[in-house]
């Protein structure tokens, strides 16, 4: 499980919507904590070479998104 956050010129309307279909795709579970036009921050759960795929999916990411960085850590279990 890692937290990934994607910095850049980001089109929420358009970009969350492609995350939760990519992630989808790649079977990954994933969650939203934050987002706005500059930063969205997301929790990724499954293999790690899925997540791989899905930072290079979210860096490339829909026509009107620009994304300058994708950051990476390691994400605490949480408990209910």
């Amino acid at each position: 499980m890692e937290r990934m956050t994607i910095l850049g010129r980001l089109q929420t309307e358009s970009f969350l919507p492609w995350i939760n279909r990519h992630a989808a795709k790649l079977g990954l579970e994933q969650r939203v904590s934050h987002a706005d036009r500059c930063r969205i921050e997301l929790i990724v759960r499954g293999p790690v070479e899925l997540i791989d795929a899905m930072e290079m999916g979210c860096s490339l990411g829909p026509i009107d998104v620009w994304v300058d960085d994708i950051q990476r850590a390691e994400a605490a279990e949480e408990t209910a």
